[in-house]
């Protein structure tokens, strides 16, 4: 395998609240990451990421965060008006296949993009990558093969998912004093990939931490070890509403 760099992102509606982190694939089971780091702006993000980019020949961008919504929602919601009945199950209303999958393989339901909160971490999400598409000039777009042939391209990942499947605990870390929890999950992590000295910003925040996390799941997803939509109507609906790639058990 030619040398990949992935770029994780740990996605939030608030710009102050995004985590960052980047890697090296070196070879086909090294995995080094270089930077882990919180960010306060949309611009520094941005500016951080581009200057990744710029710096390699073929990349994999892994966003925490849904990159599409159910297709049930666009075609009840296009006809609907006030008062009317949704004709349609909340839960095939609100969540994507993917989501369902992924609950079947793990037993952990992702947040309901078309119902919660994380519509506007989403939104965000999506902007970012256009965001990203238009300074620098290059198409990114969703890879839905390791193999893929475009020089950057994005996927959709799961950190808590991606912990679950490699036998770490996918929660109690997130708040600001669990300093010992985020050491516990980095010191697990690094049995796995190659993680840098400073492990500062890691044991502070989240961000950043969930930020690594991604990049392991854009490990998984470049050695072929994720899981995969397999029938024509489940890979063609998966282009459509976004795919979670998440390491198989």
């Amino acid at each position: 395998m030619d040398q990949i760099t992935i770029i994780g992102i740990d996605c939030s509606a608030d710009p102050a609240k995004v985590g960052l982190s980047m890697a090296v694939e070196e070879g086909a089971d090294r995995c080094v990451v270089r930077s882990a780091m919180a960010c306060s702006s949309e611009r520094e993000v941005v500016e951080k990421i581009v200057s990744w980019l710029a710096g390699t020949a073929k990349a994999l961008i892994a966003f925490d965060a849904p990159l599409g919504w159910p297709r049930p929602m666009g075609t009840a919601l296009a006809a609907h008006r006030a008062g009317q009945l949704l004709a349609v199950a909340a839960n095939d209303l609100f969540r994507r296949a993917t989501d369902r999958v992924v609950k079947e393989h793990l037993g952990k339901q992702s947040l309901d993009v078309g119902a919660d909160r994380i519509a506007r971490t989403a939104h965000s999400a999506l902007r970012l990558l256009a965001n990203l598409r238009r300074e620098t000039a290059l198409a990114i777009p969703l890879a839905w093969e390791p193999t893929y042939s475009d020089r950057v391209a994005a996927v959709e990942v799961y950190p808590a998912a991606t912990l679950i499947t490699h036998g770490i605990p996918d929660t109690g870390y997130k708040k600001n004093e669990k300093i010992e929890a985020r050491k516990a999950i980095i010191g697990s992590l690094e049995r796995i990939i190659q993680l840098p000295a400073d492990r500062g910003a890691m044991e502070q925040s989240s961000d950043p931490l969930d930020a690594v996390i991604c990049v392991l799941a854009g490990h998984d997803f470049l050695r072929g070890k994720a899981l995969h939509p397999k029938e024509p109507e489940e890979i063609e609906l998966a282009r459509h509403e976004g795919w979670i790639w998440v390491r198989a058990m």
